[in-house]
Parts: C-alpha cells; sequence; structure tokens
C-alpha cells in the first residue's frame, strides 16, 4: 500500500521551517492504519519478540495494536514523573536541550526479545535513549519499526547494527 498518499505535509509547523509529517489521516483510514500494523507486525513475527516497547506518545499509538495483535506485553517508555512505580532513566540530547526518558524497573525481564516502536525516525535521539532502557534492563533489542523515516534527518545512523523497519521514507 502507498502509505504517503494518507499522509498530511504541514509546513512551518510547529515552527517556521519544519516539514511536519501528520500521521493522523493515515490513523483515520481503517484500512491504511490496519494494513500499516499488519506490515510491522509481520516483520515482529519473524524476529519472534516477547515484548513491544514504545516512547510516549505515538510509540503507544503504533506498540499497542502491533503487541495486541502478537499476544505479548507493552512497556511504555516516558518523560520523567509519569510512570508511579521505581523506575531506570536515561538523560539524552535534544537538538535544543536535554530530556528524561524513563521505564519501570521491572518492565523487561533479562533475555526478552524486544521490539522499539514509534510512529517516526527523525535523528534517533529518542529511539537509542529507549534502546539504552531496553538493554539497561536485559533486553534484546531485535528490531526497531516506524511508520515514517525523515532519511535526511540521519537518524538510521544511530541505529547501526539493529534489523529497522521503516514504511516510508522522506
Amino acid at each position: 500500500m502507498d502509505y504517503k498518499q494518507y499522509i498530511e505535509i504541514v509546513e512551518d509547523y510547529p515552527k517556521e521551517g519544519i516539514s511536519f509529517k501528520d500521521i493522523t489521516p493515515l490513523m483515520n483510514n481503517g484500512e491504511a492504519f490496519k494494513s500499516a500494523i499488519d506490515e510491522i507486525v509481520q516483520f515482529a513475527k519473524e524476529k519472534k519478540i516477547d515484548l513491544v516497547v514504545g516512547p510516549e506518545a505515538r510509540g503507544f499509538i503504533i506498540g499497542c495494536p502491533v503487541s495486541y495483535a502478537l499476544g505479548v506485553g507493552f512497556a511504555p517508555v516516558r518523560k520523567e514523573g509519569k510512570l508511579p512505580r521505581e523506575v531506570i532513566k536515561v538523560d539524552y540530547g535534544l537538538e535544543y536541550g536535554r530530556n528524561v526518558l524513563t521505564i519501570h524497573k521491572d518492565a523487561i525481564k533479562p533475555g526478552q526479545r524486544v521490539l522499539v516502536t514509534d510512529d517516526l525516525l527523525a535523528t534517533g535521539g529518542t529511539i537509542e535513549a529507549t534502546i539504552k532502557l531496553v538493554e539497561e534492563l536485559g533486553g534484546i533489542v531485535v528490531g526497531c519499526a516506524f511508520l515514517v523515516e525523515l532519511s535526511y534527518l540521519d537518524g538510521m545512523d544511530k541505529l547501526k547494527g539493529y534489523d529497522v523497519l521503516t514504511l516510508m521514507s522522506y
């Protein structure tokens, strides 16, 4: 399926010079969204995953239906202060500052095979930080899956050595 026909390009959002890729039209179309999730599910089946992990909030949108379809769990990665129990955290750089991501300390058991999902791969910082959390808990990242890759931002450079699926590239 040509998923790009369901992506709305919004110029100068959220600031001037940015060409925002809006996935909500794809999500609004049941057939297109199901097809995209099914492709990620097939990729995950080949990896024999035990768990799906996704960063907030759009990683939840992709990861939860994938985990449901596979009958495996989902572990959320959230910003600091959003998870109620003991967490581990990673501090990472953003274009203009720093951010902290957390995961429950007991979310992943050592040796579990993990698929990391998100809607979009841009610079790769959020996914790199998510992978660090998974691996610190002993999880094995066997794949990463995204609807969209912004190839001009070189996010794939941070994912060398990982098997990555992207459904569309800009």
